[in-house]
This record gives C-alpha cells, sequence and structure tokens, in this order.
C-alpha cells in the first residue's frame, strides 16, 4: 500500500501532512486512480487531471464544513479516494457500489449531487446564500471546466453571483478548472507569481484604497478602472468575469500545489465572488492518456495500464455505430441534412460524418438549449437537421422542443442515444423518460426500433416524415441484426406480428396473450411468449400508436402486456391502456416497464434482470398476473 496515501480516511488527516509531503501524496493518488479505473473502468482522463487540484481544494479548505460542488462530477475519483472510500473503490459504477459521480446519500463530503454539466455555479451560490442567511461561516467552491463553461445556464449564475444581495455579496469562489489550453510559457513562473500577488491581501487593501481615494474623482476613478483591466488583459484573460463582478485570479497551473495552495489560501480569506483559473491536462501523468485524451476520456472495461485500452475487436455494430453510418448515407443522398451534437461527437457516433461533412456538422458545445432552437432555425429555412443527443441530455432543452419545435412543427430530427438502463453510468445518464415526455407533445413523433436494423429504417422513417421525430435506441450493442444498407423506411404509425399464437393446443388456465413491445426488450420478451403461446408484436412506434393493431390484439385476446425500457408512468404502455379507454375496450392490462424510482448504477444486465426486465422477469410477471385465466374476457364495445 502507499505509504502516505494509505494513511488518509478524510480530509482532516491529509491537512496534518506537511507541505512537503504532498507531490508524493499527488504520485501516489494518481497511481491509485489509474489502478481502479482499470479494474472497473470509468471515466480516466478527467480524473488523473485533477489530482493536484483536489489535494489542495481539501488542503486547503475545512471540508465538508465548507462546501466543494464538482461541475458533471466525473473528475472526482480523487475527491472520493481523499473522503473515505479508498477501500471501496474497487466497487467504482457497480451494482451497490461506489458511484461514478458525487452522490449525497453516499458522503457528506459530496455537497450536490451532480453529472449533468454547468449546475455547479447555481448549486454552490445557493449554498453561499444559505450561510449568509444562517449566519454561518463557511465558504462555498464550485469547481467548473472549460467545456461545462460553454452551457448559458453557467453564466446565468455568474451573472447572478456577481451582485450583491440586500447589500451584500455572496462568498463565492468558482474554480475553472481549464483543461482544453495546453500549459503554455505565459502559465509559468511569472505567471504563478503574478497570480498570488493578485490573490493577496496587500494587493486588495492596496486596491480598495486607491479605489477609496479616486471615488472622490469619477473621472479618473473610471481610467483606473479600464486601466487595471487591460493591464489584467496583458496577462489574464481574466475581464469577462471581472465584468460578471468577481476578482478574477489566474492562470496558474493547475498541476503546481506551490502555485495552488498559497492562491487558494489568500482567496479562502476574501469576501465577496472569487474567480481563480487553473490549467491543468486531461491524463496527466499518464502518457499514453496524454497522449490521446480524447480516446483516454473513459474506459469501457478493464484494461492493462502498461499496455493501454484494448482495440476495438470485430463484434457486433453498436447502435450509436448504426446512426452514424446512416448519417453519413443519408447525408450522400440529401444535401440539406445538417448534423449537430453538444458536445458529444465521438459518443453519438459523428466522427466519421465531421471529417465527410464539415461543412455540415454543428457541435456547438455544452448547450442542449441552444442546440435545439438552432435546429429550429435551420429548418425554418429549408435545412434537414440531425440533432443527435443523449436521451437524459434532451431533457435540458425540452422547452425548447415544445416550443421552436413542435409549435412550429419543424421537421428536426432527434436521434436518441443512450435510451433506458446506461450501466454504470446510473440514473443520471438513464434515458427514462423520452417516450413519456416526447409523446405528450403535438406534432412529434417517437420512434421505438427493436434491432439495429429497424434503427437505420427508423432514422430514416423519422428524417422523411416532414414533422419533429425522435428515434430512441440503448447504449451498445443488439441481437446483431444485419443492417440493410439501403435507405428503406417503414409504413408510418405500423406496427407488425413478429409471433403469432397457434389456435390450438392451448394450455389449462392460460390465457391468449398478446405481448405488444417497444424498442429493444421485444427480443427478451420472446423466448417467454413461447412459454404462453403468445403473439408477439413489434409496435415501432409510441407515437403515433398503431392503434388499429392494438385494438385488433384486444379483441382476438384474452389479455395484453407492453414492455418498454423506459417509464411505465406516461410511457408507451400508457398509450395503450389511453387508446383501450377512447375505444371502450375492456381488457385485462399488464404494462411493464421502468418503475417509478430512479433506478441505480451498475452492470445494465443486472440492472434489467433485478427490475424484472429480462426473459426470465417478464415470465414471472406473466405468470403472477395472469396465473389463471382472467375473470374478464376481452369485450369490444
Amino acid at each position: 500500500m502507499d505509504a502516505l496515501l494509505s494513511k488518509i480516511d478524510s480530509p482532516a488527516e491529509l491537512r496534518r501532512l506537511a507541505r512537503s509531503q504532498l507531490p508524493a501524496l499527488a504520485h501516489e493518488l494518481r497511481q491509485f486512480v489509474l489502478h481502479t479505473v482499470s479494474q472497473t473502468g470509468g471515466h480516466l482522463g478527467s480524473n488523473l487531471g485533477t489530482v493536484e487540484l483536489t489535494i489542495a481544494l481539501h488542503y486547503v479548505f475545512d471540508t465538508p464544513h465548507d462546501r466543494i460542488v464538482w461541475d458533471v462530477g466525473h473528475q472526482t475519483y480523487p475527491h472520493k479516494i481523499l473522503t473515505g472510500r479508498r477501500e471501496r473503490m474497487h466497487t467504482l459504477r457497480q451494482l451497490d457500489g461506489v458511484a461514478g459521480f458525487p452522490k449525497r446519500e453516499e458522503s457528506e463530503y459530496d455537497a450536490f449531487g451532480t453529472a449533468h454539466s454547468s449546475t455547479s455555479i447555481s448549486a454552490a451560490l445557493g449554498m453561499a446564500v444559505a450561510a449568509q442567511l444562517k449566519g454561518e461561516r463557511r465558504r462555498a467552491v464550485a469547481v467548473i471546466g472549460d467545456g461545462a463553461m460553454t452551457a448559458g445556464m453557467a453564466f446565468e449564475a455568474l451573472n447572478n453571483a456577481g451582485f450583491a444581495h440586500a447589500g451584500q455579496a455572496a462568498d463565492l469562489l468558482v474554480v475553472l478548472n481549464d483543461n482544453d489550453m495546453s500549459i503554455s510559457p505565459p502559465v509559468g513562473a511569472l505567471n504563478g507569481y503574478l497570480a498570488r500577488l493578485m490573490s493577496g491581501q496587500f494587493y486588495a487593501a492596496a486596491r480598495e484604497g486607491v479605489k477609496g481615494v479616486l471615488k472622490a474623482a469619477p473621472p479618473l476613478f473610471e481610467l483606473a478602472r479600464r486601466l487595471e483591466e487591460h493591464a489584467k488583459g496583458m496577462v489574464a484573460p481574466g475581464t469577462i468575469f471581472e465584468e460578471f463582478g468577481f476578482n478574477y485570479v489566474g492562470p496558474i497551473d493547475g498541476h503546481d500545489l506551490d502555485a495552488l495552495i498559497p492562491t487558494l489560501e489568500n482567496l479562502r480569506d476574501k469576501k465577496g465572488p472569487q474567480f481563480l483559473h487553473v490549467v491543468t491536462k486531461k491524463g496527466y501523468g499518464y502518457k499514453l492518456a496524454e497522449a490521446d485524451p480524447v480516446k483516454y476520456h473513459a474506459a469501457s472495461g478493464r484494461f492493462d495500464p502498461a499496455e493501454g485500452f484494448p482495440k476495438a475487436g470485430g463484434g457486433k455494430p453498436s447502435f450509436t455505430q448504426v446512426f452514424g453510418q446512416w448519417a453519413c448515407d443519408m447525408a450522400e443522398v440529401d444535401d440539406k441534412l445538417v448534423a449537430i451534437t453538444p458536445a458529444m461527437r465521438e459518443g453519438s457516433g459523428l466522427v466519421e460524418f465531421h471529417k465527410r461533412f464539415a461543412r455540415r456538422y454543428f457541435d456547438v458545445g455544452i448547450a442542449e438549449q441552444h442546440a435545439v432552437t438552432f435546429a429550429a432555425g435551420l429548418a425554418c429555412e429549408g435545412m434537414k437537421p440531425v440533432v443527435a443527443i443523449y436521451s437524459t441530455f434532451l431533457q435540458r432543452g425540452y422547452d425548447q422542443l415544445i416550443h421552436d419545435v413542435a409549435l412550429q412543427n419543424l421537421p428536426v430530427t432527434f436521434a436518441l442515444d443512450r435510451a433506458g438502463i446506461v450501466g454504470g453510468d446510473g440514473p443520471t445518464h438513464a434515458g427514462a423518460f423520452d417516450i413519456a415526455f416526447v409523446r405528450s407533445i403535438p406534432n412529434c413523433a417517437m420512434l421505438v426500433p427493436s434491432d439495429e436494423n429497424e434503427c437505420r429504417q427508423a432514422l430514416t422513417t423519422a428524417y422523411r416524415c416532414g414533422q419533429p421525430a425522435a428515434v430512441r435506441y440503448p447504449r451498445g450493442s443488439g441481437i446483431g441484426a444485419a443492417v440493410d444498407k439501403t435507405l428503406a423506411a417503414w409504413p408510418w404509425g405500423r406496427g407488425v406480428v413478429r409471433r403469432s399464437a397457434r389456435a390450438t393446443d392451448r394450455r389449462p388456465g392460460v390465457p391468449r396473450l398478446a405481448i405488444l413491445g417497444f424498442g429493444t426488450l421485444l427480443h427478451a420478451a420472446l423466448p417467454a411468449a413461447d412459454k404462453f403461446d403468445a403473439t408477439v408484436a413489434d409496435m415501432r412506434f409510441a407515437k403515433p400508436l398503431d392503434e388499429a393493431l392494438v385494438l385488433e390484439l384486444a379483441r382476438t385476446h384474452e389479455a395484453l402486456v407492453t414492455i418498454e425500457e423506459g417509464c411505465v408512468r406516461g410511457g408507451a404502455g400508457s398509450a395503450v391502456a389511453e387508446c383501450l379507454v377512447m375505444a371502450g375496450v375492456q381488457v385485462p392490462l399488464l404494462m411493464l416497464g421502468l418503475p417509478d424510482e430512479f433506478t441505480g448504477h451498475g452492470d445494465a444486465h443486472k440492472l434489467l434482470a433485478g427490475l424484472g426486465l429480462d426473459a426470465a422477469g417478464i415470465e414471472q410477471s406473466i405468470r403472477q398476473r395472469f396465473g389463471a385465466r382472467p375473470a374478464l374476457a376481452a369485450i369490444s364495445a
């Protein structure tokens, strides 16, 4: 066990170390992070890049009394290790193990639960204001990455934080972790010295003293203010943050503890909104990750640190890859197609599209609201935008989906990756609600393909439908269905029967069942259907629902079962129930899907099994509900 790290189970023990011991601790901590991720998978580059910053924050601030809010939170493995979870890191992202993101229920040191970006400044500001209102002396620190600063919410919070409420500005420190800029000569010894000088008490006192003198002569005061801004601008890009009312310090080397710690100590004791700009490098200390930070952003599973990530095998194509190929193929035949992603080029499968159709590719940064309205503007001018976005992230553009796209009935296609359970990333990234929230909006369609080939066909169908349409598909691979390379479309709003029940040889006491599958869980339902000799329909559309097929199945069967990898409440099963009620048809209906709770993190197959959404679970649910013939047979109005 590492000599220093093994003795630290809390930040209080960290703070008992001598400053001279911290570089050695940083080395041990970085190696521990690398070892952990190589065994469990998870985010790598961002965590290697925040080792020194994490040590410095916990060394300077009195956590957990002082609050540290991590933006996104995928860079918090060092934080978790230093706050009492070292011995459990082997369970990272596994069922009932340590979460991959900050989680309030997990530790008092996780001040705010995160995973979506750009929330840290708002949350930390709320904590700082609460401390003021309660008369408590505590600091609130928001640690935000340069990517997360592209979102409007971050600037809304900065704008709010810079103004005094009831005559008193909040004691808030924003740390900008800039890992896009390389550590160039300006971020060296001279710049570090200037940062420490500008954050110190002498500079602050002199600055305030001069301000008091010059305020008696407003023209001189304004001139001095502008000169100070321009002088700072020569060594630091801080003018914009000064305009928001923050005292800007930096940029400084985020891997230099001798620069970080005294600067943070100075800022800790200052009143009002402070802004510290630190520059770090993703993957720092691990040469493979430093050389390719995109590839080493996250590990999908175990790997040998000496060898690096294993090469991708042939295997089955993922749904993401199917989408990426479809986007390129459709762009070849339609020059109006434009692809939009909110900072998810790799994750959404648009790398090849970017290479081949650079003029029609738009990465708008972490700005989901803007992505949706930007697509609406393109559609107004006759373009055919395709927004590639994770299901959970479209939630952040919900108002824009309603107001800017659906209300104007604009032909925008939404490719919703990571629909349903996502595994180790947990509930913050699970696509549980898209069927429910999209199908409730007028003019919007929701397509639910069951395999890779249907995914390609669904994308073509949505793209050509002339109205807002979303196609949802899960993370990873499906059943390995052969993908037709043509751009074939489905009949609009029509499902298909995949398995028909036999008319004879029925088992006593078992009702005549029809299973309606919405999406990839159809293939978990097929083995269960064999046990009950049930009809199985591949519904393909959650909206418009194939009501004729639903009513026909209700007329010819004694009970219906709906299956979806989305929330049951308001989901596709609810659409079937609504259809039956509106038609005056009474038939027993079992709706299977995600329960009315947030599903935790862990292996996706184990999670689905635990929810009863694998083949065995579906069979068991049907037996429990329909073990004997229902008293109420199908009645058609």
